[in-house]
């Protein structure tokens, strides 16, 4: 029989991943340290958001942990889940987007999250999710080999499938339609995770958080320190617009948190703080800036 769904055991795991991921996130930056808030939900719940900027390394970042709860789901929720209707939630996640300074270090996202609805009478339903990603913009073949590997021995202990199976669903998830290309190189996405019992999907969704910081940090350290210029700079503004759009368009965890009335500035902290957009711009042919298109946002395989 599968074990009960352990709400105060995700919940402690999620605090402490925040702690590790900001530690080494400070590490790395060598300059500046997050600022903590925390904030309370008039509906329910809170969180505690921490925010990096102005650093040698992050011109800005934001790792955020919530809670959050309420006696009943906003109806855009049960619309596309009915078996939701009437029932109480919580949903409990870590969620980060890091910006660096450098263009030639990629901007990254990741989440974890747990979500249960209940009501008296009826077993509970719950499902994890989450994933992470990455979006360079002068990317390094190396760079995304190394991103995929580490995502790939997140999934391996999981089944021989499981890496393909959320690395395809990333590339599909995000993608611009409108721009008809992926937002970055992708990594893994998963949702609505609980076929494997409660036990075995919450050691899933420890494992997609624990080999974050694994794959990012590296790629940060080797690329930190590399000479760029105001072209750089501008292409790295200029694609900064695809991610601003994507994340008010597309993006899940953006559109649940401001239908369920979370805190506006924790949700919208993945922003970039600075970007920009230009009239029908292309990129010239043959250029460092061009080959991003042409070989870098479209899926592929990459281990």
């Amino acid at each position: 029989m599968s074990a009960a769904p352990d709400l105060a055991s995700v919940k402690s795991y999620l605090l402490a991943l925040q702690d590790d991921i900001c530690q080494q996130l400070e590490a790395e930056d060598g300059l500046a340290k997050f600022q903590e808030d925390m904030w309370e939900r008039a509906e329910g719940g809170g969180g505690r958001t921490r925010v990096i900027t102005g650093g040698a390394v992050f011109e800005k970042g934001g790792v955020n942990f919530s809670h959050v709860y309420g006696e009943k789901l906003p109806a855009s929720a049960t619309a596309h889940r009915p078996e939701l209707a009437g029932r109480n939630f919580q949903a409990v996640g870590v969620s980060l987007v890091l910006h660096p300074k450098n263009p030639f270090v990629p901007t990254s996202h990741a989440n974890v999250r747990f979500f249960i609805a209940e009501k008296e009478g009826a077993d509970p339903v719950w499902w994890f999710g989450g994933g992470f990603d990455l979006t360079p913009y002068y990317p390094f073949e190396e760079d995304c080999q190394h991103w995929h590997r580490t995502a790939r021995a997140a999934c391996k202990p999981f089944g021989a499938d499981v890496y393909d199976k959320y690395k395809h669903w990333c590339d599909e998830y995000f993608y611009l339609k409108h721009r008809q290309e992926t937002r970055g190189v992708g990594g893994l996405f998963f949702d609505d995770l609980n076929e494997w019992g409660f036990d075995a999907s919450f050691d899933f969704m420890r494992a997609v958080g624990d080999h974050f910081i694994k794959a990012y940090r590296p790629i940060v350290a080797k690329r930190k320190k590399a000479i760029y210029g105001e072209r750089q700079r501008k292409f790295q503004c200029y694609r900064r617009g695809r991610y601003a759009e994507f994340n008010l368009v597309y993006d899940r965890g953006t559109l649940f948190g401001l239908q369920s009335g979370g805190r506006t500035e924790s949700i919208l902290m993945s922003m970039p703080p600075e970007a920009h957009w230009d009239y029908n711009w292309q990129p010239e042919p043959g250029s460092p800036e061009a080959q991003l298109y042409e070989r870098y946002l479209q899926p592929r395989e990459w281990v």
